[in-house]
């Protein structure tokens, strides 16, 4: 206290020292909002056609997230053209375009360009800076390296089994609801699926029961846990854009804040345990055959986490090549991918109620395979199957869109030239680094001038002759955007596939699904995910709640 006193009465605002920290300090300031000046109005993305900002702190980015389903966007590339601008928080620009030669160059060079900092920042505070969703180059290709068998046809193949076993539990557990509701249930269809979909995840790729579809079972804390996060995350948050600037605000305390924490620290724990128990089982059975350590051939298995102990332990591997405790932890994110996948289910669900001509017709084929425990050259064979997913996966794509972060000033080639606000025609885009591409997912799913004037109904037919104009479209399955392109392609989507035909293939042949309120009460959220939820109930969560009555053949 003395010392403190001392110090204040020692203390000027005239003195030497203090003029030199204010003036470095103001230096700074002002230095930083010349740059900020400088890369909001003097961009190269100024030339670009596109709406005016709404608002000076958030640009457009309240109009986007004020009508559901991503509607604006589409209206703007109507209005603007296949490629143009609008702008994120404090009048940032940020480029937009459907243009397949961009979107291309965008995803071949992905090191170029990444997730955004915050997006980054937000999963690394959570599973580690090794997760596989934030490593570019060499470190993600030796990551893609370790990964990839775990995901190729022949693993999938084998894992069929458990898509189709934990369909059968959940239909045997609406089956029992059907019969205590006398003949007909109203069934959160959304909610379940996501519990079956942490099943097979759990079973396929850690030898884990979650045990999530169990009717007496608790809640599973680690399903609630991921959906928590999930619903937690804003790509449009003011605070995460201010934190990156101030990260001392981090320390502000708040609802959601806490949620995060509560939710991290479940999936950290539970994540946890399931490592340390697969590393003791794998290495108990290795060293019976080895005593100086296992070696990669002893450390066999078809689930993703065995690749990932063999990786980290195998006494024949580099060091180089191996992964920590926490590493392997933050791979357990994948988890959250069942997500995506009950969300695309849920959603074919709905189109299949939305038209009952074309859920009968899919009934009809998927009755005729006399079994009940299709493999996966089965289910690839059903030719409508496959056309209703695709058609699901185009108009009701899980992530509706994404967003990458120019890492270097770059110039992207472009397909159609477009009119600039300088009046000049213009065949490229020239992007400084920090500037964003968005990549409209949904909207060029459902664009006119690629899949013709129904581009907006839902018709599997469609796949029988698709348009001449989707062979340019990027795409690592379908000419669709749905698993993206390039180096950082979805790894799991052959996974998800079969998952999601399994599903349909035996939900949709046990069971006839009405819409248990009317279909103008269904709002789409499209952010970050494409899910469903109720006008009448918005405080309820994401839900589709659909009459559910046993299939009686005529």
């Amino acid at each position: 206290m003395v010392l403190s006193l001392t110090f204040l009465k020692d203390f000027s605002f005239t003195s030497p020292d203090v003029l030199a920290v204010t003036f470095a300090l103001s230096a700074y300031a002002l230095w930083r909002l010349y740059c900020k000046w400088h890369f909001v109005y003097r961009t190269p993305l100024r030339v670009l056609p596109g709406p005016p900002a709404a608002s000076f702190i958030y640009g457009n980015l309240r109009e986007i997230t004020k009508e559901d389903n991503f509607v604006v966007i589409d209206r703007w590339f109507e209005q603007y053209g296949p490629t143009f601008k609008d702008t994120e928080f404090f009048m940032t620009p940020r480029v937009w375009s459907m243009d397949p030669r961009a979107i291309n160059h965008v995803f071949t060079h992905s090191v170029d360009y990444q997730r955004p900092e915050e997006s980054r920042k937000f999963f690394s505070d959570f599973f580690g800076k090794g997760l596989v969703l934030l490593n570019y180059g060499e470190q993600h290709r030796q990551q893609r390296r370790i990964l990839n068998p775990a995901f190729g046809p022949a693993q999938v193949r084998g894992l069929t089994e458990i898509f189709v076993q934990k369909a059968a539990e959940l239909r045997d557990v609406w089956s029992m609801a059907v019969q205590k509701d006398g003949g007909a249930a109203r069934i959160n269809v959304n909610r379940e699926l996501g519990k079956m979909t942490l099943d097979i995840i759990g079973l396929a790729g850690f030898s884990y029961d979650f045990h999530a579809v169990d009717p007496e079972g608790r809640p599973n804390e680690l399903n609630l846990a991921f959906r928590q996060l999930l619903g937690s995350f804003r790509p449009f948050s003011l605070k995460a854009y201010l934190t990156l600037l101030i990260p001392a605000l981090k320390v502000i305390p708040s609802k959601r804040a806490k949620q995060i924490k509560q939710a991290s620290d479940t999936i950290k724990r539970v994540g946890m345990k399931l490592v340390m128990d697969k590393k003791a089982a794998t290495l108990r059975a290795a060293m019976e055959k080895h005593a100086d350590g296992p070696e990669r051939k002893d450390l066999q298995g078809r689930d993703l986490l065995t690749l990932l102990i063999k990786a980290n332990m195998a006494t024949d591997i580099p060091e180089d090549q191996k992964l920590s405790d926490n590493d392997v932890l933050g791979r357990t994110f994948l988890l959250a991918g069942h997500e995506t996948t009950s969300t695309a289910t849920t959603w074919a669900l709905y189109a299949l109620t939305k038209k009952p001509e074309i859920q009968r017709k899919l009934r009809e084929q998927l009755l005729s395979v006399e079994t009940d425990t299709p493999t996966m050259e089965e289910l690839s064979a059903l030719h409508y199957l496959d056309n209703v997913v695709r058609e699901t996966l185009r108009l009701h794509a899980p992530v509706t869109q994404m967003i990458r972060e120019a890492k270097k000033d770059d110039v992207i080639p472009l397909s159609e030239p477009f009119v600039g606000r300088d009046g000049q025609v213009h065949n490229e885009i020239r992007i400084a680094k920090g500037n964003r591409f968005g990549i409209p997912i949904l909207a060029m799913h459902r664009s006119k001038a690629i899949w013709g004037e129904d581009a907006l109904e839902f018709r599997p037919e469609r796949w029988d002759h698709p348009p001449e104009a989707i062979a340019a479209m990027p795409g690592v399955w379908g000419h669709l955007l749905t698993f993206i392109d390039g180096p950082r392609a979805c790894i799991g989507y052959r996974f998800s596939l079969i998952e999601i035909k399994a599903i349909l293939f035996t939900l949709i042949r046990a069971f006839e699904y009405e819409f248990a309120v009317p279909v103008e009460d269904i709002a789409i959220k499209t952010i970050p995910l494409q899910r469903p939820s109720l006008y009448s109930a918005p405080d309820d969560g994401f839900q589709l709640p659909l009459v559910v009555k046993p299939y009686k053949a005529a």
